[in-house]
């Protein structure tokens, strides 16, 4: 008579492997009679993608010690998250975090439910540039409420957790968890999440991808040639993890001298066209060099949520945006 077979947990070295592309949904593994098997959360991928899943899954479990077979089993008990859009950009100092808090504003204005994440963990700004840094945001169980502001549109930011001006020296895991922490926050009926990302395409980026799978980016970067090397490698990072670039935004493009009305170019004019025009992406529109935006901005007043001209670009940029988004939910061509 033989031994009962007894269930075991597979090698630490593939279990870490699965976990890493699982990315947060894999549980329960156990091998028996050498069958691997294991609970895959699929919530919010499509059929596509959790074949593809489970079938990564399956190449990386097959053959390694103990394993002859692989089962997974299926389920769905995550709750719906907000669709995402991330804003990036290759290299910091090009009005990302504006661009992104007023694109927000403008998506809201147009009729969408927008919620909004700092995902720079080391820097974030969200706080000032939508008035609350004073506001602590509240536990509902074990997830985080949005803080609410006077734009609209919730937020949460490593920045309403820490004090203002101390340094947040953490690793590139705890990091990564303290952005999971701000997405799967209780957002309600929120369905669109505009997340700030930070500058080039590190840890804190490749956490982003693989744990939430933006449905689009927007590239920003300011007109001159050393940017826009920078955001040609944001584009090349967002094409390599399958997350459509929604199109190109051409910041800080033109100035007007507020006493005698003549306009310069410091940073140049027209690169970020240019290039979203060699790289086939669409180009979402300028955004001047203007002092206007700048005051209005650093007082928490996105000009966005004004009708004035600072806020005209906003709204032409998010215009498109939310068009592109609405065709992408109906399933239609995005090209």
């Amino acid at each position: 008579m033989t031994d009962a077979a007894q269930d075991t947990g597979p090698d630490p070295e593939l279990t870490a492997r699965i976990e890493t592309l699982a990315a947060g949904r894999a549980s329960g593994l156990r091998i028996r009679d050498g069958v691997l098997s294991l609970v895959l959360d699929v919530a919010g991928l499509d059929a596509a993608a959790r074949e593809e899943l489970a079938a990564r899954i399956e190449a990386a479990a097959k053959g390694a010690p103990g394993v002859k077979d692989v089962r997974i089993a299926m389920t769905a008990e995550r709750a719906a998250r907000p669709a995402i859009i991330a804003v990036g950009s290759g290299k910091g100092g090009v009005g990302k975090s504006t661009l992104a808090v007023n694109l927000a504003v403008a998506l809201a204005r147009l009729g969408k439910r927008v919620g909004m994440v700092d995902a720079d963990i080391y820097g974030p700004s969200l706080p000032r540039l939508l008035a609350s840094e004073d506001t602590k945001p509240q536990a509902q169980g074990n997830r985080l409420v949005p803080v609410p502001n006077g734009a609209g549109v919730p937020m949460l930011s490593i920045g309403h957790l820490v004090k203002p001006g101390q340094a947040i020296a953490w690793r590139g895991p705890m990091a990564g968890n303290a952005l999971a922490q701000l997405i799967e926050a209780d957002w309600r009926d929120t369905d669109l999440l505009i997340v700030d990302l930070p500058p080039g395409t590190g840890d804190v980026q490749l956490t982003m991808i693989q744990r939430f799978k933006p449905a689009g980016a927007v590239i920003v970067s300011t007109p001159q040639d050393l940017a826009l090397i920078d955001a040609a490698r944001a584009i090349s990072f967002f094409d390599q993890t399958g997350v459509p670039v929604i199109g190109m935004v051409e910041n800080m493009a033109g100035y007007v001298c507020p006493h005698c009305g003549e306009v310069s170019d410091p940073f140049g004019s027209g690169g970020a066209e240019a290039r979203a025009g060699e790289l086939g992406l669409p180009f979402l529109g300028r955004v001047p060099l203007d002092i206007a935006i700048r005051t209005a901005s650093d007082a928490g007043a996105p000009p966005a949520a004004r009708d004035d001209v600072i806020g005209k670009p906003f709204r032409a940029i998010a215009r498109q945006v939310a068009d592109w988004f609405d065709r992408s939910r109906a399933g239609a061509p995005l090209g």
